[in-house]
């Protein structure tokens, strides 16, 4: 099977570099018309430049492509509107959405500016709030769409010094599995992945890891959630360095204390392990059936 995106129109935020980058040419190649979003700042977030974008514009229509450059910021209500806003001007509608642009301001918890929270929050969680929701509304109306968002491990599991980083990263996956729901009746999927790959903002953390986890080792997994081909909605993957795995939230059944019983703090420590314990447990689909297992426990 040959999976292309003719006619399929997408967005893709961050794509003057690095992953974004990777993206935007392989949808370029596979017939999909592109809007290459980058504000060409700095890896913390100053600055601004019509380079990268431009030449990532550029590299797709040497290779026959369509594609048009936006260098709004993903931070504000104005600049997401103006990302799809670029989208209809252009091509017409949207159909693809890839949230990929980010910043990086890490500190440790203690020494945490607040406007080094806000600026992270601002451009991974707020800026694909601000980005999707005008695409969304498109997508819903035209019955078709494909969201991605890039989360991290950070988000996910943890990682020192990046309150603010994990804390928009794990919002992320809590945003996705909403549109995940509220898009099901449109034709609309939402999907997560928490990459591992170099660019300007990891290569330092990374180290000699680095050479081994190219961002075109992430672009297949991350290209095929958002074509037509694919229908999987609601789900998180962890992918670099050619490894691909589903990361998912799982409830274990735990220790229910009884009807109509009060339990006190020592009937929980004494019980810990049973709470605690990870056998024979579901993976919720959503927030009902997480209440489905309650009345289940409850008779």
């Amino acid at each position: 099977m040959t999976i292309g995106f003719d006619g399929r129109v997408a967005i893709v935020t961050g794509a003057g570099g690095g992953l974004g980058r990777t993206y935007a040419l392989e949808l370029g190649r596979r017939g999909a018309k592109v809007v290459v979003n980058d504000l060409g700042g700095n890896p913390d977030g100053t600055g601004a430049a019509g380079g990268p974008a431009d030449t990532t514009v550029a590299e797709i229509t040497a290779a026959g492509g369509e594609a048009v450059a936006n260098y709004d910021s993903v931070a504000t209500p104005q600049g997401g509107a103006a990302i799809t806003q670029a989208a209809l001007d252009a091509f017409g509608t949207v159909d693809i959405v890839i949230n990929n642009a980010g910043i990086l301001r890490d500190k440790s918890f203690a020494n945490l500016s607040v406007p080094d929270l806000q600026a992270v929050i601002g451009v991974h969680l707020l800026g694909a709030f601000y980005v999707t929701q005008p695409a969304f509304r498109v997508m819903k109306e035209k019955g078709y769409g494909r969201l991605l968002f890039t989360s991290s491990a950070a988000g996910v599991f943890g990682n020192f010094g990046q309150t603010n980083y994990g804390a928009a990263k794990m919002g992320l996956v809590g945003l996705s599995n909403v549109l995940a729901e509220e898009g099901t009746k449109a034709g609309i999927t939402s999907n997560v992945i928490a990459p591992i790959a170099r660019s300007r903002l990891t290569e330092e953390l990374l180290g000699p890891l680095a050479d081994l986890v190219e961002p075109d080792l992430v672009m297949p997994l991350s290209l095929y959630l958002v074509s037509e081909a694919c229908t999987l909605t609601h789900e998180i993957f962890s992918v670099g360095g050619g490894k691909y795995s589903r990361v998912f939230i799982g409830e274990a059944p735990g220790w229910f204390a009884g009807k109509g019983t009060q339990p006190t703090l020592e009937d929980i420590a004494e019980h810990i392990d049973e709470i605690r314990a990870e056998d024979g447990y579901t993976v919720p689909a959503n927030a009902n059936d997480d209440i489905r297992l309650l009345l289940a426990a409850l008779g």
